[in-house]
């Protein structure tokens, strides 16, 4: 089916969807969404929960139906689910949709780390599950709800080794994310998507003629680090296998991306656990492997939090950086 034609039919079935389903509830879903998306909906790996498919299909055919997204394709992200399987792999949470062309995937995607503000307040995150969520500048946390994808920049992150003698540069491209609601303050956080990559270790070698040698004729070069199945600041991170393919989706063609929980999520689900009911007695949702590790999920608000980080950035200065070492053998 040709994207102009897809997206004018998407638009009018929009109306239908929207007058049927709500963004607070998994009624009606599946009665809503195509047979053969329906198979891809459970509890079960690789599969996407019933509420986090029907929040990203409701906020795709709504941003569509207003002509602000023509892209075939739409994200959603269960960041209640594992980032880390059992075996040690990255387990899938992010997940592509084109019901255009009847395709779904999934991949890894990494949560916010949080912040521990020794001595005030510990907000931080382990590795597997997320327990805190929150939308306060600075928090490195991840906040649920909708965005939009815009702009990508991409910036010189420094060279790495591939062997003794051989160099690579490692560039990495950044997705900007647009928020409303709870997350638009995206933009002011600098959210959005990238590789889940970075250089480490640097020293600075001589290197006159690279393109991204600094005024004495040198650049920086250390150790790759792929963190694909760790922890972001805050940030939606992709393995570096999986983000070119996101990259050239959202080119020029902007989609939407739905996080889940958002922060009424997380107080229902933490106020059924201090009551001990049953989440799918209460009609609510969470991963159960990580509702286990985590005991009660926590949202933070902005509110809340920004003047905590405020006083103890005040209190605690950064101390100034300092410059990159020289490599050895120079």
């Amino acid at each position: 089916m040709r994207l102009s034609v897809y997206v004018q039919a998407t638009a009018l079935a929009c109306a239908t969807v929207l007058a049927s389903v709500s963004c607070s509830s998994a009624a009606g879903h599946s009665k809503n969404i195509p047979d053969w998306l329906s198979a891809h909906v459970g509890g079960d790996n690789g599969q996407i929960a019933p509420v986090v498919l029907q929040r990203a299909r409701t906020l795709y055919l709504k941003k569509v139906a207003e002509g602000k997204i023509q892209n075939a394709c739409y994200f959603a992200m269960d960041a209640t689910r594992p980032n880390d399987s059992s075996n040690g792999a990255s387990g899938g949470r992010f997940y592509v949709i084109c019901e255009h062309d009847q395709t779904f995937r999934v991949i890894s995607a990494g949560h916010g780390g949080g912040r521990n503000l020794k001595g005030v307040v510990d907000f931080q995150n382990g590795r597997q599950c997320a327990k805190n969520f929150g939308n306060a500048l600075d928090s490195n946390l991840t906040a649920g709800g909708s965005y939009s994808t815009a702009e990508t920049k991409t910036s010189f992150k420094g060279y790495y080794r591939l062997s003794p003698n051989q160099n690579a540069v490692l560039t990495r491209s950044f997705v900007q994310f647009n928020g409303e609601g709870e997350t638009a303050n995206a933009r002011e956080r600098a959210i959005g998507g990238h590789a889940a990559a970075l250089v480490s270790g640097m020293c600075l070698q001589k290197d006159p003629k690279s393109p991204y040698a600094n005024h004495d004729g040198y650049v920086p070069i250390g150790k790759l680090v792929d963190y694909a199945g760790g922890r972001s600041d805050g940030c939606t991170s992709w393995s570096m296998a999986d983000t070119p393919q996101i990259l050239q989706m959202v080119s020029q063609n902007p989609t939407t991306l739905y996080i889940y929980p958002e922060s009424s999520d997380i107080s229902a689900v933490s106020q059924a656990v201090s009551r001990g009911e049953p989440l799918e007695k209460a009609g609510l949702y969470w991963n159960p492997s990580c509702l286990k590790d985590i005991g009660q999920p926590k949202f933070w608000p902005k509110q809340t939090l920004e003047p905590m980080i405020s006083k103890y950035k005040d209190d605690h200065p950064a101390a100034p950086p300092k410059p990159l070492p020289m490599c050895e053998a120079q």
